[in-house]
């Protein structure tokens, strides 16, 4: 890998994935910032929501994920949503 290929909000997320695979790891932030119109965006939480979905749709493995939010709110959600999805599929997986 060449290093990290930042996305700033679910668009980006989406298309990434979409367009070129899951990376090898996944770093989700939960507090994306405000759009141009100062409306919030979609959160991380969104993103790891849409991923989930996208594994279990398209039924390939999910790779490693890990959350460096500093909302701890937030980062529990996130690292929870995963850790269901684990506990929920015999997927080889780890957190």
């Amino acid at each position: 890998s060449d290093g990290w290929r930042v996305v700033r909000d679910f668009n980006q997320f989406v298309n990434y994935i979409t367009e070129n695979g899951l990376p090898d790891l996944i770093s989700f932030d939960h507090d994306l910032g405000v759009d141009e119109n100062g409306e919030t965006k979609l959160s991380g939480y969104d993103c790891a929501k849409w991923l989930v979905d996208y594994v279990m749709d398209h039924q390939v493995p999910l790779r490693r994920v890990l959350c460096h939010s500093q909302n701890p709110v937030g980062k529990e959600n996130i690292l929870k949503l995963f850790e269901n999805y684990k506990n929920s599929c015999l997927v080889d997986y780890t957190l």
